[in-house]
Formats: structure tokens, sequence, C-alpha cells
């Protein structure tokens, strides 16, 4: 079996989606601080702008606009960053959304968005990612899942399905990108304190912010683990929720998030970004 490669600033750029905002920019800085060269990509270009500013340390930012939604984009963009800046040592995942769902309100629109974002949009960037890589014999990559990925949560329908989808996909990935050189990870962070991260009465245990995150993030991409997970007192609690029987799990997490409650006096439009403006998440 290949060597397990861990990217260093010296083997080439790193390449973050979904950077504008949240645990995506606080990781674009923190490896820029490390001395990385980071193309940071997203749909919203004045934030990636902003963001290229307050970049500070050895590295740089190079912005890139890109939408993982749009596969030929992707293909695109990688092929310009590898011509243009040079090779992609590290990719981190990062570009996602969060639509709550409600069983008694259910519609198909925040199913197609997450998908097409948080679980496509993965593969859109993967596909051409582990191509490029496969030339070199090396590569790291790490995909944003969640906490919401280890068993069904209220209102996280549309959200969980996705990323626990990610974390079988990389499982699966990993037996065959082991033999060739290319390095891949899952992250599953609990609560961070992002414009996505539930309001309102819903409760938000061991919350970290952004920064703390972004710290766990890279420290862990230094690391051997698979997985990179945080903060464990909470993540850890929810992997084991799920040995429990059914009926147990179920009667328990209705009790821990009396906060739904509130959900059903927010209109319609707002419950699921349906008014355009989708929440982004890790």
């Amino acid at each position: 079996m290949t060597a397990v490669f861990t990217a260093r600033p010296e083997h080439g750029l790193a390449w973050i989606t979904g950077a504008s905002s949240g645990i995506g920019r606080a990781v674009a800085l923190r490896l820029a601080e490390e001395g990385y060269s980071v193309v940071v990509t997203a749909r919203s270009h004045e934030k990636l702008v902003d963001l290229q500013h307050q970049a500070a340390g050895p590295g740089r930012m190079i912005v890139l606009d890109g939408d993982v939604t749009d596969p030929k984009d992707m293909e695109r963009l990688l092929a310009k960053i590898e011509y243009e800046h040079g090779q992609v040592a590290l990719a981190v995942l990062n570009a996602g959304v969060a639509l709550p769902v409600r069983g008694d309100d259910l519609r198909r629109e925040p199913f197609d968005r997450s998908f097409a974002v948080n679980l496509n949009g993965v593969v859109n960037c993967l596909v051409p990612l582990i191509e490029h890589m496969k030339t070199k014999g090396h590569g790291q990559i790490a995909i944003m899942s969640s906490v919401a990925g280890y068993g069904g949560l209220p209102m996280s329908a549309a959200y969980g399905a996705s990323k626990a989808a990610l974390i079988n996909m990389a499982e699966s990935l990993k037996f065959d990108l082991d033999r060739i050189g290319i390095r891949l990870q899952v992250i599953c962070p609990g609560f961070v304190d992002t414009q996505a991260a539930p309001k309102g009465g819903f409760p938000r245990p061991a919350l970290v912010s952004t920064q703390e995150a972004a710290d766990r993030i890279c420290a862990g991409l230094k690391s051997s683990r698979f997985e990179i997970t945080f903060p464990k007192r909470f993540t850890y609690l929810v992997k084991l929720l799920r040995i429990l029987p059914y009926g147990l799990y179920f009667a328990l997490l209705d009790r821990l998030v009396p906060g739904r409650a509130a959900v059903a006096a927010v209109p319609k439009n707002k419950r699921s970004g349906s008014d355009g403006q989708p929440r982004q998440a890790v």
C-alpha cells in the first residue's frame, strides 16, 4: 500500500470551497497563516475579495468564483487553478447549505437543494480532483460532513441525509484512494457558531467558535486520523446514541430538542430557504 500523504505548504496549493463565510473562511485564513497559497471559491465574489484582504501571514489568497453544483464549472476551475497557479496538494470541500425540514410541512425543494450542494457538489469537485492528483501520485482531500450525519435528528431530514451520505461515500472511497497515494478525510463538527447554526430556541450544546473549529480542523489535517470530529465530548455522545434501541433514541431526541416547536411559527418560505437565500452550513 502507498504511504499516506500529508500535505504541507511546500507541496502545493490548498483549495477551499464555500470559503466566503463560516468555517471555510476561518480555515482559509488559518492555512494562509501556515504558509499555504490558498485558492478560495464560492459564489459570493465580494465576500471572497474581503477575505483576501483579511489574509495575513506568509501565505496568500487566490480568489476564483465557482459554483459547486455545476460539474463543468468545477472541471474548468480546477484546470484553471493548476494551469495558472500551481498544483493542488490539499482540498477542503466545505461548501454546503443547511435547510430545516419538518415532516408536517414536507416539500422537495430543501431536499433538491441540499443534495445538489452538499452531496453532488462534493462529487463534482472530487471527480476532477482525484484525476489530477492521481497523475501526481499524491494528494489530500478533506470532506466536510457533520455530526448530523451520524443519525436522524429533528428537522435534519435533508441536511442530515446529505451529510450521512458523505460519511459513507468517504469511507467507501478511502480503500481505493489509499492505494494510489491520495489521502481522504471526513470532517464531522458538532455545533459551530456560524450563520447556519440553528437559533431561536434550538439547543446548541458544546457550541464552538469558527476560529476554534478552524484550529481543530487544521490540526486534524496534519494528523493520521480519517475522521476529524469535535468537540469530542459532544460528538462521541451522539455516536453513542446510535446504539440505543429506536424507542429510546426517538424519545430521548424528542425531549432534547424542545426548540423544534418554535420553527412552526416561522413563515413557511423562511423554513427551508425557498426565499432564495439558502443558509450556508458546514
